[in-house]
């Protein structure tokens, strides 16, 4: 027969297991401010701005402990509303956000979206940043000077490429750029691409003369000498890339992209709160503020109904440029 103590250690021991609640880890917090099983959908293709804004986000809150593992996919199409619609659909999914920016604004209208940013939950607004136009390094082009001079005479012999569908930031700046310089945007040849991975190869590979995308996308191109930058459209220059604004070169653009994170509609006060406050916490990182000077994008930080306020403001702001050109 065993010892009767040997027994008491048993029983109590088993008792423990069932009356003490067991540890949660970090990836589990359900009650706190982790949220388990997130995901960041990125409604364009990879090497995209929304794209790399939103691994270089989650890697911040993986690596400084904030969340669980999470996830970052890519759902492209139609300048970022197919995933707009997706979002839209998940309604109440408090487990879901998405990377978004200024292209999703404008392509709302110009790819006629029955899905709306008015009907998302704003969370954060994150970075804004300049468009940056850039040749490949064997182009004749030395100068901003050089490429619109062409340009002007043949608009239409000298295809731009974007990042992002009509109405989008990498679609606006060449338009209001050619305005500038006495010329039609119905003149201008605009090709568009799914994301700043596809336009920095055409560039790359001739299929466009110039492109016009964010720096993030064309920093490192620019670094290794393949790509040739030749203007900013922000109104100060940019640092650690030798090009001067276009204010400067005597063209009156100023202009910069945004970008930030939406989640679908109808959240929960509980839910909304968490992403907020995940997001207030990645913004407090150093890797995150390290990212921002890396990438040369500007802190703009806003949460809640301030970004959502700065939303409204932006529908209609985008809104009347594209009526302006003609194109809404």
């Amino acid at each position: 027969m065993k010892n009767p103590k040997t027994w008491l250690a048993v029983l109590g021991a088993a008792l423990l297991v069932l009356l003490v609640p067991p540890l949660v880890g970090a990836g589990g917090d359900e009650t706190g401010t982790q949220i388990r099983g997130l995901r960041v959908m990125v409604p364009n293709t990879p090497g995209g701005g929304y794209d790399i804004t939103a691994r270089t986000a989650v890697k911040a809150v993986e690596d400084n402990n904030l969340n669980g593992t999470t996830e970052v996919f890519n759902l492209p199409g139609a300048g970022g509303t197919v995933g707009l619609g997706r979002l839209v659909n998940e309604r109440g999914n408090g487990k879901l956000a998405m990377s978004m920016g200024l292209g999703v604004v404008g392509s709302v209208y110009t790819n006629s979206s029955p899905a709306s940013l008015q009907d998302t939950t704003p969370i954060a607004k994150l970075t804004e940043e300049a468009d940056i136009i850039v040749v490949s390094k064997d182009s004749p082009y030395q100068t901003i000077e050089q490429l619109l001079d062409d340009w002007k005479a043949n608009p239409g012999g000298l295809p731009v490429g974007g990042g992002s569908s009509p109405g989008g930031p990498d679609h606006l700046a060449p338009m209001l750029t050619a305005k500038a310089i006495g010329l039609s945007p119905r003149e201008v040849n605009y090709v568009s691409f799914d994301g700043g991975g596809e336009l920095m190869a055409s560039v790359l590979g001739g299929k466009v003369a110039f492109g016009v995308s964010g720096i993030g996308e064309t920093r490192d191109q620019i670094e290794a000498g393949e790509l040739r930058a030749l203007a900013v459209t922000s109104p100060e220059r940019v640092e650690g890339i030798d090009a001067p604004t276009l204010q400067e070169s005597g063209v009156d653009v100023s202009f910069t992209n945004w970008r930030g994170i939406v989640a679908p509609p109808g959240l929960s006060e509980r839910d909304r709160e968490k992403l907020i406050t995940l997001f207030t916490n990645l913004h407090g990182t150093e890797q995150w503020q390290e990212a921002l000077r890396l990438n040369g994008w500007s802190d703009a930080f806003q949460v809640g109904d301030e970004f959502g306020a700065f939303l409204a403001a932006e529908n209609d702001r985008v809104a009347g440029v594209l009526r302006e050109l003609g194109l809404a």
